[in-house]
């Protein structure tokens, strides 16, 4: 009985775990769009507020994320930290180029957690 007890908490605490990546992804990317398309329009402080916030959340979604995921996770929040990093030197154009990265490494690591969860489910 405290086998199966065991290995239900176990599965419990992995699916948990990728929900709590998931839930920090998804506000990465709806933050790191806005860090893009503020950087688009030139709203350099405005664009590195959110670049801050989606960085903060890359790291949360970072920490419980494995493999593919993390391997775009990871380069997604040194995307963003360049993005903050040129845009308080003024260089708005390259930190939007940043976001932009960021954005896609944020798409490509939330579309490999979704498949993984998919995989799950069958």
């Amino acid at each position: 009985m405290k086998k199966i007890a065991s290995l239900c908490a176990g599965l419990l605490l992995l699916s948990s775990t990728s929900v709590f990546a998931k839930g920090h992804a998804a506000i990465a990317l709806e933050q790191a769009n806005a860090a893009f398309i503020h950087g688009e329009a030139g709203e350099t402080s405005i664009m590195i507020k959110h670049a801050k916030y989606a960085l903060d959340h890359t790291l949360a979604a970072s920490l419980s994320a494995k493999s593919v995921p993390k391997t775009h996770l990871d380069a997604a929040a040194a995307e963003l930290q360049e993005a903050i990093d040129l845009g308080n030197l003024g260089h708005i154009g390259s930190a939007t180029k940043h976001a932009e990265a960021a954005v896609k490494h944020i798409e490509t690591g939330n579309e490999y957690m979704e498949s993984a969860a998919n995989n799950q489910k069958h």
